[in-house]
């Protein structure tokens, strides 16, 4: 029944590769693939090696922290993320968020779940929180589109999302105007939790641009003060250093 629902939908709305953005008509009558042959090789997956800590990949073996952790002492116990942000991955990033590509969080966070699901379970995950946008960006958007990929996490692992337990009490400029300094004050104090103590042990952040590490840094810490014991963060994407970032990161 669940196959033939998913086949029905398809059907209906059939959907958009996420990374040509072709409609995948083909796809209704024979499996309900989210992406196209032509372009499933597209997106550089996150390989080793990576920081222990953030996840961001690494040029050297030798080395086992990023610059960025290096430099700064982490609120979250451990990153991962699922591609390099560069080329068709930065591409399909930009249309979900700007040009309302909603259902592209359906693949994102199925590849999440395919890829890091082992590791969701072994970290022990009680619950999933998005990282909040401003109500401005809120209302401009229309969409979190971490919210999406939280919800699309969820329903392939059973594990709760808690969208109201973050928010964003400042609105904050697009850290992608800024640089490494400017991003770390332009987020301080601008988030708060709506609790005032936190009973969940193990909580899994999910964003969709993993940089720096600023704001996943940040909510990290409103949730640890508020009483959360182990944070770990999941991003659709990351850079390969600061200064191959550049783009559309929120």
């Amino acid at each position: 029944m669940k196959i033939y629902l998913e086949h029905l939908v398809h059907l209906l709305f059939p959907p958009r590769c996420p990374f040509c953005d072709e409609v995948m008509f083909s796809s209704v009558f024979l499996s309900p693939e989210l992406v196209c042959d032509v372009c499933c090789g597209k997106p550089e997956y996150v390989r080793e090696p990576v920081c222990k800590k953030c996840g961001q990949p690494l040029d050297d073996e030798r080395k086992e922290y990023c610059y960025d952790c290096v430099r700064h002492e982490r609120e979250f116990k451990q990153g991962k993320a699922l591609w390099v942000y560069r080329g068709a991955v930065q591409e399909s990033i930009y249309r979900f968020k700007y040009h309302g590509r909603q259902e592209y969080a359906r693949y994102y966070g199925r590849e999440l779940v395919r890829v890091y699901g082992d590791w969701i379970k072994k970290c022990k995950i009680e619950a999933i929180v998005p990282i909040p946008l401003s109500k401005r960006r809120m209302r401009q958007r229309g969409f979190n589109q971490a919210e999406l990929i939280a919800r699309e996490i969820s329903r392939q692992t059973g594990i709760p999302v808690y969208s109201k337990l973050l928010i964003r009490v400042r609105d904050t400029r697009a850290q992608k105007e800024l640089n490494d300094e400017e991003r770390k004050i332009n987020l301080k104090k601008a988030f708060k939790t709506t609790s005032n103590k936190v009973q969940l042990n193990h909580i899994l952040l999910i964003d969709d641009i993993y940089t720096t590490g600023s704001t996943m840094q940040e909510a990290a810490g409103e949730l640890r003060c508020s009483g959360a014991e182990e944070i770990y963060c999941l991003s659709i994407s990351i850079g390969r250093g600061y200064q191959e970032e550049s783009g559309y990161g929120s």
